[in-house]
C-alpha cells in the first residue's frame, strides 16, 4: 500500500495554455506532483456528478472513496458513463495518474470501473473503460466529443480480469504526440494504447459506467494549466 499524504498542489507548475495547443512537454519521469490523497482527510477536493452516489468509507486499511450506488441520478447529454467524480479546480495537459481500485460490483460480462481525463464539460472528454469482457463498447479508451462515446484505442486486451481484490491502475498522457497509455497492475507494460490530439487539457476523474467501486491512493503528476479563454 502507498503511504498516504494530504492533498498537495504544486503552485510552481502552473502554466498558461492557448486553446487547441498542448502544454509544454516535460521530460519523461520529470512531471511535477500536482495532487496526492489517500482520502484520510475526506474527499472535499472531488466533485461527483451525483453526490448521493459517493462517500468516504472507513475500512480496516483506512479511508477509501466509495462510489457505492449503481443507479446514479446523473444523466449525461450523450451515451457515456453515469458515475463520475472529478478532481476540483485542477486542469492538466501532460500527466501521469495512478490509483488503487477495488471493483465492488457482482461479476458479469461488463463489470467495470472508469477513469476520466481531458474533461472539459459533460460533452467533451476522454475516458478509459476497464471492463470484464472487451468489445467495441467495453474495455477500451473512448472519446466523447458532442456525440455518443467512440472507441479510439489502437490496442486493448480481451478483458480486465476483475475479482474482489485491489488493483493498481495508471494513465500516461502526452499531448504533443497524442499518446495515451493505460496500465493495469503491471506498471511497465500498457494494456491499452490510443493516439488522439482532440483534447489537450482537462480535468481528471474516477468512477464507472454503471457499476460500483472503491478508490484509494490517488496520485497525479502533470503540467498544470489554466483554462483557455474562448
Amino acid at each position: 500500500m502507498l503511504i498516504r499524504y494530504g492533498s498537495f498542489v504544486c503552485s510552481l507548475c502552473v502554466v498558461s495554455l492557448l486553446f487547441g495547443q498542448g502544454a509544454p512537454g516535460a521530460e519523461k519521469g520529470a512531471l511535477p506532483l500536482v495532487y496526492e490523497s489517500g482520502f484520510e482527510k475526506g474527499a472535499d477536493d472531488w466533485q461527483p456528478t451525483d453526490s448521493n452516489a459517493w462517500k468516504v468509507k472507513k475500512t480496516d486499511q483506512g479511508n477509501v472513496y466509495s462510489q457505492f450506488k449503481k443507479n446514479s441520478k446523473y444523466k449525461p447529454p450523450h451515451r457515456s458513463p453515469y458515475n463520475i467524480s472529478l478532481l476540483k479546480d485542477v486542469l492538466v495537459g501532460d500527466f501521469e495518474l495512478t490509483a488503487r481500485v477495488l471493483s465492488t460490483h457482482p461479476d458479469y460480462g461488463h463489470r467495470d470501473v472508469c477513469l476520466f481525463f481531458g474533461y472539459q464539460d459533460p460533452a467533451h472528454f476522454y475516458y478509459v473503460h476497464l471492463g470484464k469482457k472487451a468489445d467495441d463498447h467495453a474495455n477500451q479508451i473512448f472519446i466523447v466529443n458532442a456525440k455518443p462515446r467512440t472507441k479510439i484505442s489502437l490496442k486493448s486486451t480481451k478483458g480486465t480480469n476483475w475479482d474482489d481484490k485491489w488493483h493498481n491502475v495508471k494513465i500516461v498522457r502526452s499531448v504533443k504526440d497524442g499518446k495515451i497509455e493505460v496500465f493495469f497492475d503491471d506498471m511497465k507494460k500498457p494494456v491499452m494504447i490510443a493516439n488522439d490530439k482532440t483534447f489537450t487539457w482537462g480535468r481528471i476523474g474516477l468512477g464507472s459506467f454503471d457499476d460500483t467501486g472503491d478508490w484509494d491512493d490517488v496520485r497525479l503528476l502533470g503540467v498544470k494549466v489554466k483554462k483557455p479563454q474562448r
